[in-house]
């Protein structure tokens, strides 16, 4: 069982429109004491003076946000340097840092090259300017042409893209363009998400007023098969419902979520998860500094996970990698029995239904099963 290091950034210059995160602009007095409790919390968390191989495991770090590129290099690699002393990591571990594009450039993703960091996630989201305005992004296609420069420039091969299509006024050609644009620029994973608008966002408020319509499921769902056939041409790997990557290129930190395996979260807000239980941290950064500052508990709240739930989430998560599903011995071994003693009317339902194909190494998600994923993963919770 692999397990994740998240370490959340709450930092952005300007606020999405969509985004419901767990972010606050303006804070920059605050980097520098953020990244001192920070790391204070994770050398507090592992096996500090330790020898490497009594320290607990770690096999990923993920910086998150926010905006993660806000920081120095040295401020990143300071953090990095933190969970090595408190936990027991590859040397080559996966370490992925997200950035907004026009936020980087070549000498700073040397420098975080020097770091370890190995591979980097845009928020480019669209090509088209009027759909970023919408999005309140700050960026426009250039700087994320001329960040991927930047980054192969700098030795990145590991670079991902996260697209947003079924935007309001979105058409479908508009989403075949950014796709199209996205491949020109030959990154080695792509992330796309189906717009979703949450409570308190600005976008919530504008369609609630009638500002902005509300996105078209059915045309949402056209975007996403034009996206699936032209990313397969492309050579990629459809191999999470949202997650396309060249072969060896699928995120290892994403995939211990998608195991429902564990992972430690650090900083304002973060979650984290020990399988039985998951818990949260304080979410505004002064108050999140001054309990470190203090020596207090920056657990905010947690909730005890039972062997009933923790099967149920493992089963929704599983389904969500298309071409490994979710193994049976993997889960045998997980919970003292194969899949079908626990869900055998589920199963018969979900092949009855054309959701799901089960043989005796796997159960996975058919092609119907994709576009209606929620209705077979409710089979199982």
């Amino acid at each position: 069982m692999n397990t994740g290091i998240y370490l959340h950034i709450p930092f952005c210059r300007a606020r999405c429109s969509y985004c419901d995160f767990n972010t606050y602009v303006g804070l920059d007095a605050l980097f520098a004491p953020y990244v001192d409790a920070l790391r204070r919390e994770i050398l507090a968390k592992g096996g500090v003076g330790e020898a490497k191989d009594e320290r607990a495991p770690a096999d990923t770090i993920f910086f998150g946000g926010g905006t993660p590129s806000l920081l120095c290099p040295d401020q990143l690699g300071l953090l990095i340097r933190a969970c090595r002393e408190a936990f027991n990591l590859p040397e080559r571990c996966e370490i992925t840092v997200e950035c907004n594009p026009g936020t980087v450039s070549v000498d700073y993703l040397c420098a975080l090259r020097a770091e370890g960091v190995n591979r980097l996630s845009f928020g480019a989201q669209s090509a088209n300017p009027d759909e970023l305005r919408l999005l309140s992004r700050e960026h426009g296609w250039d700087e994320v042409r001329a960040a991927i420069a930047a980054a192969r420039a700098a030795g990145f091969d590991n670079i991902n893209l996260d697209l947003i299509f079924g935007l309001p006024d979105q058409s479908l050609r508009s989403w075949q363009r950014t796709v199209e644009a996205a491949l020109e620029l030959d990154p080695d994973h792509i992330s796309l998400y189906a717009l979703t608008i949450e409570v308190g966002t600005p976008m919530h408020d504008w369609t609630r007023r009638g500002e902005v319509p509300l996105p078209d499921p059915d045309l949402a769902a056209d975007m996403y098969e034009f996206a699936e056939h032209a990313l397969g041409r492309a050579g990629f790997e459809h191999y999470e419902i949202s997650n396309w990557c060249k072969p060896g290129r699928a995120c290892a930190h994403n995939l211990i979520y998608w195991h429902n395996e564990p992972y430690h979260g650090f900083g304002a807000g973060a979650h984290g998860s020990t399988i039985r239980r998951r818990y949260w941290k304080v979410k505004r950064p002064a108050d999140y500094i001054a309990r470190i500052a203090q020596g207090a508990p920056v657990e905010l709240g947690s909730e005890e996970i039972d062997e009933a739930t923790s099967r149920g989430e493992t089963m929704m998560l599983g389904l969500r990698l298309l071409r490994e599903g979710v193994d049976q011995a993997r889960f045998a071994e997980r919970y003292g029995a194969p899949v079908a003693h626990f869900y055998a009317r589920a199963l018969e339902q979900g092949v009855t239904q054309g959701l799901l194909e089960v043989t005796d190494e796997r159960i996975w998600l058919t092609a119907r099963g994709r576009f209606v994923s929620n209705q077979a993963m409710r089979l199982f919770l």
